[in-house]
């Protein structure tokens, strides 16, 4: 039976424990450790069964327990004492305030992502893309940076994974109940829930509003299992990842479009948007067709100010991670789009297409959109960005793939939410409380030294006792939940030995992260696991397959079927439902962390991070994140970088590097012990590590990069392509559309040399030039020379760009162009010359995506004629 009506009951709380919901509702909590001690003090065997939930613990506290406490003065003292440390970190000088010049009234960023991990009781996350957007938001906060996040709200978020008895992944849906969650429905003037629509096909989808307050900075997350929807429609917002490519495009419209819609209902007006990956990509349709609809803008004008203040960042290393879509289904779903932009149906489809192209069946990209429609491109690490720029290098043809306008910013992770409490305690007492957000120069990290190994190494194995009962007592469960034996229970008590060399693996199960590469060698594993002098090493395994990944789940369950045929279970675990909470316990009490995927597959990779932040050497393939920090100091490199066309011979020789390092170097380390029982070797390699990569893979410096390259840049711009009702941006817009009407008729006609070919180093070569530049000015482009050394192929390699300085025209109407240079270093060099757009408004060079190179075949060179009268002739 439906009811007539529905309320949402909230607990009585004592007047004196109101602040309890206060705290509740603001997720500060989570990195908050006193705060979680206080929830954890009102009731422990609650807090765990609620998921470590305090909305959901104060509605399903008993009233008993709460007038109990209301009258109990330690517990209310520190309850005023958390909330005195949050108004206090809400309202505090922020970095922002002190780093940011001139910001524009109310500016405000907008972090569009499908996906946050902020918490366990949010569960709205699937792996890595999730924990880095919720740490984003958190460091955000930290920051005092003015952004807000967006996102959807899943009824049944990703999955909760288990085992069947025969080790094959299975996944169930709970079904999350958003009243006893951190969210906040929002509200209109009138007290009516605020909601947007959405243009779907035939039809509009509706969706409500929900805020989560992370800190200072509000996530909005969208709802569409409402009324009047549809039930297909209410689906929109089920799972994460779910469904088929028609459900796809049905959530990425609610994102990027809804996203968009969400924001101006509920009154910001962005100054920036960063897109965290291609999923919200068709949020640059629906700001230009609002700017087109509000501010009288034609298309080319709208689309002028949206690129100037969009930021997308790509994660994905691989063409096959990138979502593509039918044309034929973009159009069915947006082709109004094209209608009310005036576009043709191959222009509109070009919009997500590397190239213009005759293809119909070519596929649209939300990645390839997401970079025309962005001033500001990044990887997510060194290594990625450079295998970005050759990935998306097609959308350059003409430009080195070193000059490809995609740079990167190393993720990093936000060290209050994956620092073992006791370890920040530790940190605070010989650090000093600003650690989490020192940068890398900072004298605090000297003294990390002064840390007593005694003491860094008790926290530690205490750290790792934590870690083996919480596993023992979820593999219990785990066994329990599914009908198991009461031998497998008592046997599920027994994995692990608190006192022996814990390694830990835990992330996606996708194939090419190589979870079962430590598995090739089967009596050397043995070897290593039963050390014969007892230096023993067990492993900790956690991660979940995409339901639809079968190869993924294979290798779940060959892990499984090895440990018990091997009868090795106890001494390697598969920890199942794998999710932020596991994996606090996994990053600070294991003592070294694995990662081995396929070079150069991983684009950061932070789970690595999180554990040398906790201690933990890394022992990694050098790939993502690892590549670029301290590899030797704070752990073992496997590999030295190669990139390999085999992969079945990449996985033989990687596996034997890492068989040798752990009997040769991580083992000996590891049990090399002084008369007090301390591997003081081991314990100088986890100083390195807190020393060398807490700084400099915190969540910290990535936001300040963010801001400092992104956020400011990109609402600068802005504010500067509206003044005066958009004059600069319909200037730019105008100025852009001859460009490219007149931007054939360019060419280089003439280059002169005052020297012969060959040269001294650093010797002075004079450089003019005569290009023609037709209907354009001089004002419109860049005339550069372009140096560099000759590879085996006869191309110029590592090339240095410089600007000739514009000295008038000639009589012929061609436009001269004088440079000094010289060439530091010796061997084989060679030169060009190019031509690039220019405006003042105009963010990048390479946005345009038009380049002009002087053709060896048809440009005339000149050699030590340097006279050319028509210099004179313009008085320069």
């Amino acid at each position: 039976m439906r009811p007539i009506r529905t309320f949402n009951v909230t607990p009585t709380l004592p007047p004196s424990l109101a602040p309890l919901r206060q705290l509740a509702e603001n997720i500060h909590w989570d990195w908050d450790v006193g705060t979680i001690d206080l929830f954890k003090r009102l009731d422990p065997g609650l807090w765990a069964s609620c998921r470590y939930n305090p909305i959901l613990m104060l509605s399903t506290i008993s009233q008993d327990r709460l007038q109990t406490v209301a009258a109990d003065g330690g517990f209310l003292a520190q309850m005023n004492h958390a909330v005195e440390r949050l108004e206090h970190y809400l309202n505090a000088q922020s970095w922002y305030d002190q780093n940011r010049a001139n910001p524009t009234d109310h500016e405000c960023y907008a972090y569009f992502s499908m996906e946050f991990g902020l918490t366990t009781c949010l569960p709205v996350y699937s792996g890595g893309l999730g924990v880095l957007a919720g740490d984003h938001l958190k460091t955000a906060s930290d920051l005092g940076l003015p952004l807000v996040g967006v996102g959807l709200l899943y009824q049944e978020g990703y999955f909760a994974q288990y085992l069947n008895a025969d080790g094959w992944q299975q996944e169930r849906y709970p079904i999350n109940d958003f009243y006893n969650m951190p969210l906040t429905l929002e509200h209109d003037a009138q007290g009516n829930e605020l909601r947007i629509a959405v243009d779907y096909p035939g039809r509009k989808v509706y969706a409500r509003i929900w805020r989560v307050d992370v800190g200072r900075v509000p996530l909005y997350l969208l709802d569409t299992n409402i009324e009047p929807n549809a039930p297909h429609d209410q689906d929109i917002c089920d799972r994460l990842y779910g469904g088929d490519i028609d459900m796809r495009i049905h959530q990425e419209m609610m994102l990027g479009i809804g996203g968009v819609r969400m924001l101006k209902a509920l009154g910001h007006e962005p100054s920036a948007y960063h897109l965290n990956e291609g999923h919200s990509a068709f949020l640059a349709l629906e700001r230009i067709s609002m700017l087109m609809d509000d501010k009288g803008l034609s298309f080319s004008e709208a689309q002028q100010l949206a690129q100037a203040t969009q930021l997308f960042t790509t994660h994905t290393p691989v063409p096959a991670g990138i979502d593509l879509f039918p044309p034929d289904k973009v159009f069915h779903y947006l082709g109004h789009y094209a209608a009310r932009f005036g576009l043709s149906h191959e222009h509109f489809l070009g919009l997500g297409r590397e190239t213009e192209t005759t293809d119909n069946d070519a596929p649209f990209s939300m990645a390839v959109l997401a970079i025309k429609m962005a001033s500001f491109v990044n990887g997510v690490s060194k290594l990625h960005g450079a295998v970005s720029r050759t990935m998306f290098g097609g959308l350059w043809p003409s430009l080195p793939a070193d000059e490809v306008p995609i740079t990167s910013i190393t993720n990093g992770v936000h060290a209050r939410s994956c620092v073992a409490k006791s370890t920040q305690e530790l940190y605070d007492r010989y650090l000093g409380v600003e650690w989490d957000s020192a940068g890398v120069d900072d004298p605090l990290w000297d003294k990390v030294s002064a840390i007593p190994d005694e003491e860094i190494w008790r926290n530690h194995e205490s750290c790792r006792s934590h870690l083996v009962v919480s596993v023992r007592d979820r593999m219990r469960k785990a066994v329990k939940e599914r009908g198991g034996s009461h031998l497998e229970m008592e046997r599920a008590q027994e994995v692990l030995d608190p006192s022996i060399l814990t390694i830990g693996f835990a992330r996606r199960f996708a194939t090419y992260k190589r979870a079962t590469l430590f598995l090739r060698d089967v009596e050397r594993l043995r070897k290593i696991v039963e050390n014969s002098l007892g230096r023993r090493v067990q492993f900790v395994i956690a991660g979940k397959a995409h339901p639809k990944d079968i190869p993924g789940k294979e290798l779940i369950r060959n892990i499984i079927h090895f440990t018990r045929d091997e009868g090795l279970d106890r001494f390697i675990v598969f920890v199942p439902n794998y999710d932020i909470h596991v994996a606090r316990w996994m990053v600070s009490g294991c003592d070294v962390w694995l990662n081995n995927p396929r070079r150069p597959r991983e684009a950061s990779g932070t789970s690595g991070m999180k554990a040398a932040m906790n201690g933990l050497p890394n022992l990694s393939v050098l790939d993502g994140w690892w590549d670029e920090a301290d590899y030797v100091a704070t752990g073992w490199p496997i590999g030295s970088g190669e990139d390999y066309e085999d992969q079945e011979y990449q996985d033989e020789v990687e596996a034997n590097d890492l068989y040798e390092l752990l009997e040769t170097a991580v083992v000996p380390l590891f049990y090399n012990r002084d008369n007090h029982g301390i591997p003081r070797g081991w314990v100088s390699k986890m100083k390195a590590a807190i020393r060398l990569n807490t700084p400099a893979f915190n969540t910290a410096r990535m936001l300040q990069e963010y801001s400092n390259l992104g956020y400011f840049a990109a609402s600068d711009r802005g504010r500067q392509l509206l003044v005066n009702d958009y004059a600069p941006a319909k200037a730019l817009a105008q100025w852009q559309s001859e460009l490219y009407q007149h931007w054939q008729q360019i060419s280089i006609a003439q280059i002169g040399l005052s020297h012969d070919v060959d040269l001294q180093v650093n010797e002075p070569l004079q450089v003019t030039a005569r290009v023609y530049l037709g209907r354009l000015q001089a004002s419109d482009v860049s005339v550069e020379f372009y140096q560099g050394g000759i590879d085996v192929d006869g191309e110029l390699q590592g090339g240095q760009a410089t600007a000739m300085v514009y000295r008038g025209q000639d009589a012929d109407g061609s436009s001269l162009y004088t440079l000094n240079v010289a060439y530091g270093h010796s061997g084989l060099q060679g030169f060009s010359l190019r031509v690039l757009p220019n405006h003042e408004h105009l963010s990048s060079a390479y946005l345009p995506r038009l380049i002009l190179w002087a053709d060896p075949d048809h440009v005339s060179i000149d050699v030590g004629n340097m006279e050319l009268p028509a210099f004179a002739q313009v008085g320069v």
